[in-house]
Order: C-alpha cells, then structure tokens, then sequence
C-alpha cells in the first residue's frame, strides 16, 4: 500500500459507496495501483461518502470522476466492512445503470499520483477466476445476479 493511500485514508473510519453497474453480463470494474504487493486490484466504481454530502450525490459523483458517466442508482445489494490494516471502511454497494456518457478511464482527484490504472467489463466468469477481485463481487453475483448466469 502506498503512503499517499495510507496518510489519505489510513487509522480512519470511511464510508464508501460503491455501484454496482452489469450490461450484457458483464461488470463495470476499475484497476487500481498501489493496494497491494501485486499492485492490481480490481473494484466497482465508488468512494468516499463526504460530509454534508447524500449517497445518491456522493455515487453520481464517484462513477462522473472515475468512469465518465451518469447514472441512474438502483437498489442497496449489500453493506460490509472492510479491514485490512490502516484502511478500515464500511461499504454501501448499490445497483447502478449507466443513462448516458462514453465509459471511459478517469480519475481520483484526491491523489496527486493516479492509482486508476485501467477500467473494464469483466465477465462474471472473470470475476470469479481473478485473484485480484476485490473479495465482495463474488458474493455479490452469486446473491444478485444468479438468474443471468
């Protein structure tokens, strides 16, 4: 983990909202640098919750910054908590359609390096099979979306 994640995020609570964005039975996923010793991890589009801010503005905000959409949010799929030592957050993952714009890879403006290394569909196959998945998905499609696999 890096030291600009670790004095952004580290020995804090957060709240993070996450989206969970499926078209043709693929998953929206991002790449991010620097969580790990193997410097991939692959997570839905999401952030930070700030103060004074409403789920529905912080998620519109997250999947706007980091895939260049506008989306439409759907239903709660699953809270938990994450703990890997400093990070510790608990995390909202909601349903989300994309309503317009060109996916794209964007950015995290609160870090001055860019851990967001790469943005895409990945099948729920893929999801499965990849070691590098943010642990939660598998879950996630297994509970929400085993009608369409």
């Amino acid at each position: 983990m890096t030291e600009e994640i670790i004095n952004l995020y580290g020995n804090q609570l957060r709240v993070r909202i996450c989206g969970i964005c499926v078209q043709d039975d693929k998953i929206l996923l991002i790449n991010h640098s620097g969580m790990n010793e193997n410097n991939e991890f692959w997570s839905p589009p999401g952030g930070g919750l700030q103060f004074g801010e409403t789920i529905a503005e912080c998620l519109k905000r997250e999947f706007s910054e980091e895939t260049n959409t506008i989306i439409s949010i759907g239903k709660l799929l699953t809270i938990r908590e994450f703990i890997k030592l400093p990070l510790h957050a608990i995390e909202f993952y909601y349903e989300v359609k994309i309503e317009s714009g060109q996916v794209k890879k964007g950015f995290d403006p609160e870090m001055q390096e860019q851990i967001i290394k790469d943005i895409q569909w990945l099948s729920f196959k893929e999801i499965l099979t990849n070691p590098h998945i943010n642990e939660i998905l598998p879950k996630i499609i297994l509970e929400s979306y085993k009608k369409t696999m």
